[in-house]
């Protein structure tokens, strides 16, 4: 077997005994005859803890964690650039912004509605992005373009909370953009996976482009792909699965950054390779940060966002620091 199916079936088994472990371990603990009996009568009191509770937050945890950190590797493969993330070009902003209009104008009661309005505000940025992407062929341009939308969306929120009508809608909006998993339910696995999916399809559409991009433009184009496709292919794909993922639990950073470059060194530098493993690895990263965020003791629990931020912002500084020795070399 291959470095790179090693290194892929590895994950899949790190996963899967991280989402065990996760389903087994909580705040209130279970006996083998309690889990027994969970599996055999799911209604039970402890088959609505195992099933109702633990199972879809760990699910929704390795569902978010798998799309951020296949559209951080696919942001990266192209910009070209190892500090990119989901939230570099502002996708994750405005994501959040319809989020917070939505929970600030009362909505929170219905169904959906903020998810909703976080998808909308996500693709809406998509859509410019890729229109963008498909003429624009220097990388730096689309990060600085990506830069301004994410001021503008960050901007946005502020005055969302500045002007909220009650302290009340202020908390809620607060709470909503520090990121969490906790109380998802299996509708709200349901309700993401259609655009998820079609954002994975997108990025593995692109893959080959950004394969190609790795030998320079002049030398992409000379291979007869249609390269302003794959390009907004990429920034679509992206912006589906970041909209989706901070729809389901709101901004969390530093996943889509850390998942290619824990996986790069085993799935080699090839940018289209290292989408699945990516994937895999953000999964693995956010099943362990949501468990970590269950087990710390505190009277309140530590949000998801807050967790990976604590985490994941040394490690932006050791990438930026080796970039920096690269650079200078």
């Amino acid at each position: 077997m291959s470095r790179a199916g090693r290194l892929f079936l590895g994950l899949v088994l790190a996963l899967l005994v991280a989402c065990a472990v996760a389903c087994v371990i909580g705040e209130v603990p279970l006996s083998l005859g309690q889990y027994a009996e969970a599996f055999r009568h799911p209604g039970s009191a402890p088959g609505e803890i195992l099933w109702t509770i633990r199972a879809p937050r760990t699910a929704a945890a390795a569902l978010v964690g798998a799309a951020l950190g296949l559209s951080g590797a696919v942001m990266q493969g192209l910009l070209r650039n190892p500090l990119a993330d989901p939230a570099v070009l502002g996708v994750s902003a405005f994501s959040g912004l319809g989020a917070a209009a939505a929970l600030a104008m009362g909505l929170a009661a219905a169904a959906g509605a903020v998810e909703g309005a976080a998808l909308i505000g996500a693709l809406a940025a998509g859509a410019a992005l890729s229109v963008l992407a498909a003429r624009l062929r220097e990388p730096e341009t689309l990060i600085l373009l990506g830069v301004a939308i994410s001021a503008v969306g960050g901007a946005l929120t502020a005055l969302v909370f500045n002007l909220s009508p009650s302290p009340v809608a202020t908390a809620e909006v607060l709470s909503w953009l520090m990121g969490s998993v906790e109380d998802r339910s299996w509708s709200d696995l349901a309700w993401a996976l259609p655009p998820m999916a079609l954002g994975a399809g997108l990025c593995a559409y692109a893959a080959r482009g950004l394969t190609a991009l790795t030998l320079g433009d002049e030398t992409a184009a000379t291979l007869g792909l249609p390269m302003a496709r794959l390009r907004a292919a990429a920034v679509a794909g992206a912006a589906l699965l970041t909209g989706a993922s901070v729809a389901m639990a709101g901004i969390i950073g530093f996943v889509g950054l850390a998942a290619p470059h824990l996986v790069r060194a085993g799935a080699g530098a090839e940018p289209g390779r290292i989408l699945p493993p990516s994937a895999l690895a953000g999964a693995l990263l956010l099943v362990l940060a949501d468990l970590i965020g269950r087990l710390i003791p505190s009277e309140v629990e530590l949000k998801l966002g807050v967790l990976t931020a604590l985490f994941g912002a040394p490690l932006f500084a050791l990438i930026a620091w080796r970039a920096s020795r690269s650079w200078r070399a």
